[in-house]
């Protein structure tokens, strides 16, 4: 297995034995059931499909609802695929925890949404310097010129210009598993992860961990 759902709780911090101190981020990781395996011989790849999060039934649609009945588990508020080891063998209704696939030491990806700030201005959004707010100024905050001129007449496609800011999926590489607490579904990362308190994320396996660092117990660095 080499992701779990879970969702952000929030920040905290955590004393070593020396009396340092590391911020971390605590995630409420699984435990996740499996709603689907999928085999090369019908499906053509390995990999399993795994569900989080209990959910009202009356907020699942009607063939989604059927699909986890199929499996044996109640409604879930999300789902998510996983690719699956040559030599990992799960059922449809089997539960993963989180001990299960992460361990302190591991170096892990996580995926969120960030948090959703609007329309903003350059300033804001890209980090634009203002101009002068003396008398007679009209370039506070305004994005300047953008470049063109009768050729070619177009602004090119990635100007940065006031838009969209936030509230798309983020990734976040490489964070060390610094604690993990498998009774109450706890997991503990170095750094900070994408997204407010309460929001959905997933937490694979780094695929590009460091030199000399793991990516999973006993895995390697795959």
């Amino acid at each position: 297995m080499k992701l779990l759902i879970g969702r952000k709780l929030g920040m905290t911090q955590v004393f070593g034995e020396t009396g340092d101190v590391t911020g971390v981020t605590v995630l409420e990781v699984g435990p996740c059931h499996v709603v689907q395996v999928k085999t090369e011989e019908r499906d053509g790849y390995r990999a399993v499909q795994l569900g989080f999060g209990p959910q009202k039934e009356h907020r699942v649609k009607k063939p989604q609802r059927g699909h986890l009945r199929k499996a044996g588990v109640g409604a879930l508020r999300v789902l998510k695929e996983s690719l699956l080891d040559e030599d990992e063998e799960v059922n449809p209704g089997d539960v993963v925890k989180v001990d299960q696939v992460f361990a302190p030491g591991d170096v892990v990806d996580v995926v969120g949404i960030s948090k959703g700030r609007g329309f903003s201005g350059t300033v804001k959004r890209h980090g634009f310097g203002r101009g002068p707010e003396s008398h007679g100024s009209k370039n506070i905050r305004e994005p300047g010129s953008t470049g063109m001129h009768t050729f070619p007449g177009r602004v090119f496609k990635g100007k940065k210009m006031p838009g969209q800011f936030g509230a798309r999926r983020t990734t976040v590489k490489n964070l060390t598993v610094v604690e993990v607490d498998p009774e109450r579904n706890r997991l503990l990362v170095r750094g900070g992860v994408p997204g407010p308190a309460g929001g959905i994320v997933w937490v694979q396996r780094a695929k590009t961990p460091p030199a000399g660092r793991r990516a999973g117990p006993d895995r390697g660095s795959r």
